[in-house]
């Protein structure tokens, strides 16, 4: 068993009076893909933004690399090494390539150099001085993505990295995430596409109505077909 990087123990969490995280608790193994999955509304989002520190949970314990989150902020957890890459990819439409990656990097200690980006993504090179509202839907998930990584996380979240994406992009897109997975990168992923998510997991954490209702292996869950259907079906 790989060290915990991340853990969550007891997280609950609300909107409002909305009761949204019941009791979650989950980890996050050194160099592990874990994938969150469960229907819209389950929990899955929140879960990113409650360690994220966009969401501050009323009660239970986040754990990162040793040391308690609860008074930290987002912007001292995105030092600390967590990066999110949001569903709405929130690059800037305004800035080229280039610049998106360079806005990114500032303010990291010890940011990866553009180039490393355009080596892990190709297309990005290509396009290195097109604008952000240039760019197909692929190439600005890729880029979204590529503005985490050049601050050198150790744990990557991505929020529905395939949402929207025709199928040619998305194995495309895989393809990389394979790439730092093999790389060692610790990942959470949240996505929609169970298969490409289950690929690419070493783990699976299923949500239901805020509930942890299912956690094992992967592969486990890839064959699983009832419980898929149960929890995971349209």
């Amino acid at each position: 068993m790989k060290d915990d990087l991340l853990s969550l123990r007891g997280i609950n969490a609300f909107y409002g009076e909305s009761h949204v995280l019941h009791d979650v608790s989950l980890r996050v193994g050194e160099g592990e893909v874990v994938a969150l999955l469960g229907r819209n509304g389950s929990g899955k989002t929140t879960t990113l933004h409650t360690i994220m520190g966009i969401v501050e949970p009323r009660s239970g314990t986040i754990e990162f690399a040793g040391e308690r989150l609860s008074d930290s902020s987002v912007e001292g957890r995105a030092r600390m090494g967590i990066q999110l890459v949001p569903e709405d990819r929130r690059i800037f439409a305004g800035l080229t390539v280039e610049e998106n990656l360079a806005l990114a990097a500032l303010g990291c200690r010890s940011p990866l150099p553009a180039a490393a980006m355009y080596e892990v993504f190709t297309r990005l090179g290509e396009r290195r001085k097109s604008y952000g509202r240039h760019l197909s839907g692929g190439e600005q998930q890729m880029l979204s993505i590529a503005r985490a990584l050049v601050q050198a996380p150790r744990l990557l979240m991505l929020d529905e990295p395939f949402e929207g994406l025709a199928p040619i992009i998305v194995q495309s897109l895989m393809e990389v995430v394979g790439q730092l997975v093999r790389k060692g990168q610790t990942i959470i992923i949240v996505e929609q596409n169970v298969k490409a998510c289950l690929t690419l997991a070493d783990r699976a954490y299923v949500l239901g109505n805020g509930l942890v209702v299912h956690e094992g292996l992967a592969k486990a869950l890839m064959l699983d077909k009832e419980m898929q259907m149960r929890h995971l079906s349209v």
